[in-house]
């Protein structure tokens, strides 16, 4: 254990390394307001990228260093590092030099989170969404939990916080699982959501076994989505399973279904819902939430309260703004199942879908190509259009033998509007020529915070033409 990384204790120091990231950002931030003694680097600071994210890091007390090893200190306690990071970093090379103790993101979050009433949510699609209203329900609800999720929760962000964090007084803390680096296996929940498994990262099997290892690892309940083909076909030898899903055989199961541009409301036990996000797989995750909140003794009744002041998430969804009847979206959506739902919750509210997917890592695109090919033949009508920039490179190694272009090959030959043009920037001019009232601009992709900056470029370009 990590002494005082949970507690009230005061005067360690940590320093973590890519503090920029959405995950990282969040511990640092719970570190900071638990007393300690927090800075970081990132190379996007460096970079001058995404400052918003940094100025507000900044404004709660952590402090900012360049990524060239000057931010890790003879006085610092620990150096947290993702996985992505590599041995030759400078920060991770100045830690060593210093003989300090190198710890990993997961490792940090699960000494965090082991010892309270743990709530962890995962699975390949919805994760982020159904751990982020989790936190905002109970905390709605007056049960002060901890809260370190994956997306910006709209209802806390402002000037100088994020919205991906908030430090509760009472020992429940709700915290988005991840399984693309593996560390889901290391978190030991009271109550565990499992959403979905789908190629993303890793192949199903692989996902699967580290499903099977947090449902054994879970100590009271394990809440599953029983319309997952992949989910129904495991045997959980669990002693206490909550099922949720759209149809009859799930015992949280929503009926009265009415699905609106971005809004879906729908009843459960005579209880009515109400949200302010679009699509099936919205209220499916709305559903695991309730899950949660129900196991915890939130009346129906204070559920359905929080769920209509719940903003949603940022990039989940997003409508960033309208220009001349035309609306411009920003959506996390970045594996197959992600992008067909995304693209099959905006059709709910416009004419037609102008798609734009920047696919993010070499690796994982080469890893999921048919997959998206499939998705984006299935998902587009013939009236739809979709561009994509060349794939997002983040640094590190990667053996670029794969292209967006060799997607787009495939659903042109599908049938569908799809364009390859090599810098994003220039997807905007070829808008301008196309583009009319009624239709959603919707832009896809993760990894890459200056999409949100695309998005409103795209606004500005607009307003302007």
């Amino acid at each position: 254990m990590i002494k005082g990384s949970c507690g009230n204790f005061t005067g360690f120091s940590y320093h973590l390394v890519g503090v920029g990231g959405i995950g990282m950002s969040a511990i640092a931030q719970v570190l900071r307001e638990k007393g300690h003694v927090v800075s970081g680097s990132d190379r996007n600071y460096d970079k001058y990228i995404t400052q918003d994210v940094f100025s507000k890091l900044s404004a709660q007390g952590i402090s900012l260093y360049p990524q060239d090893g000057s931010g890790v200190k003879e006085n610092t306690d620990y150096v947290v590092v993702s996985s992505a990071i590599e041995e030759d970093n400078p920060d991770v090379r100045k830690a060593r030099v210093f003989n300090k103790k190198i710890i990993k993101r997961a490792d940090i979050l699960a000494e965090m989170f082991n010892p309270g009433y743990g709530i962890a949510v995962g699975g390949t699609n919805g994760k982020t969404t159904v751990s982020c209203m989790v936190g905002y329900i109970l905390d709605f609800a007056g049960l002060s939990p901890t809260i370190i999720v994956g997306g910006c929760i709209k209802n806390y962000a402002n000037n100088s916080r994020l919205g991906n964090a908030k430090t509760g007084v009472s020992d429940i803390i709700a915290i988005e699982a991840d399984e693309s680096d593996g560390s889901i296996v290391l978190y030991a929940p009271r109550i565990s959501v499992i959403t979905n498994i789908s190629k993303d990262h890793k192949s199903v099997e692989e996902i699967s076994k580290m499903f099977i290892t947090l449902s054994q690892n879970t100590r009271e309940r394990l809440i599953l989505n029983t319309d997952c083909p992949y989910l129904k076909a495991i045997d959980f030898d669990h002693k206490d399973i909550v099922t949720y899903g759209l149809h009859d055989n799930a015992g949280i199961c929503a009926k009265n279904i009415v699905y609106k541009p971005f809004q879906s409301t729908f009843t459960i036990d005579a209880q009515s819902f109400e949200i302010n996000l679009p699509g099936s797989y919205n209220v499916s995750n709305t559903l695991a939430a309730i899950g949660v909140a129900r196991s915890l003794n939130i009346s129906d009744g204070k559920i359905s309260a929080a769920l209509r002041e719940f903003r949603g998430v940022q990039r989940r969804m997003d409508i960033v703004g309208e220009v001349d009847g035309v609306k411009v979206i920003d959506d996390y959506a970045h594996n197959p199942e992600k992008v067909m739902a995304a693209i099959t919750a905006v059709k709910l509210g416009c004419k037609r879908v102008i798609a734009i997917f920047q696919p993010h890592g070499y690796g994982p695109t080469r890893f999921m190509k048919e997959e998206f090919v499939d998705a984006f033949t299935k998902a587009l009508s013939p009236h739809d259009v979709l561009f994509l920039p060349e794939i997002f490179y983040a640094g590190g190694t990667a053996r670029k033998n794969i292209s967006s272009s060799d997607i787009v090959k495939r659903v042109s030959r599908g049938g569908k509007n799809a364009f390859f043009i090599e810098k994003r920037d220039d997807i905007i001019p070829a808008i301008y020529k196309l583009v009319s009232p009624g239709d959603c601009i919707l832009v896809m992709g993760a990894r890459d915070n200056t999409l949100t900056e695309f998005c409103r470029k795209i606004l500005y370009t607009m307003a302007k033409w």
